[in-house]
């Protein structure tokens, strides 16, 4: 780009009183470009990072949450494992939950506060299910060991999820978003 279409791209964009001649600097090869242009670029840089990063968060939840839904037993067994009540029920409205929340967080609505749900319910599953030793009845002591490794690393799993879901919670959706669209949120 050069230095008058760099000079007509920013009328069209800015009052003209906020362009100054400071704004437009060299850069290696000669052309000039203007600080509103790397702004532009880095935030839908970020916005297409902050889509991409939601589909891969939403990605876990609406399948296990659709599994769930489908097939409840074996979720209800692993409540019921755990010593909580109502097990069918508790794992229908888990699936529920990992269902909604996952695709609210795909389409990018009312992330902030799913965000923050999402890394409540994180938290909590990773210490109900999976901080207690695991010992399975008639397996092999290695067989219960590796099963204990595997239970340890959905722990780490789910506290590092639920770091990544208040990320999304505190700086939202981004552009490319329903909450974008409904002016909930400034696009980042």
């Amino acid at each position: 780009m050069n230095e008058v279409s760099a000079s007509v791209y920013l009328s069209t964009t800015q009052e003209k009183s906020d362009i100054e001649a400071s704004e437009v600097e060299p850069v290696p090869g000669g052309t000039k470009i203007s600080k509103v242009l790397e702004t532009e670029t880095t935030s839908m840089s970020n916005n297409v990072i902050i889509l991409i990063a939601r589909i891969l968060l939403s990605f876990m939840f609406i399948f296990a949450g659709f599994g769930k839904v489908a097939d409840p037993a074996s979720t209800a067994g692993m409540i019921a494992g755990a010593g909580l009540p109502a097990s069918t029920a508790l794992a229908y409205l888990a699936g529920l939950f990992e269902l909604a929340t996952g695709i609210a967080v795909l389409v990018g609505f009312q992330v902030r506060i799913v965000g923050w749900l999402l890394a409540v319910f994180c938290v909590f599953t990773g210490l109900v299910f999976h901080l207690a030793p695991v010992n399975v009845p008639d397996f092999p002591a290695a067989a219960n060991g590796w099963i204990n490794g595997l239970n340890f690393v959905n722990l780490m799993k789910n506290i590092t999820l639920a770091g990544a879901y208040i990320m999304l919670a505190t700086n939202g959706a981004g552009a490319y978003s329903l909450d974008a669209r409904r002016g909930a949120y400034a696009a980042a």
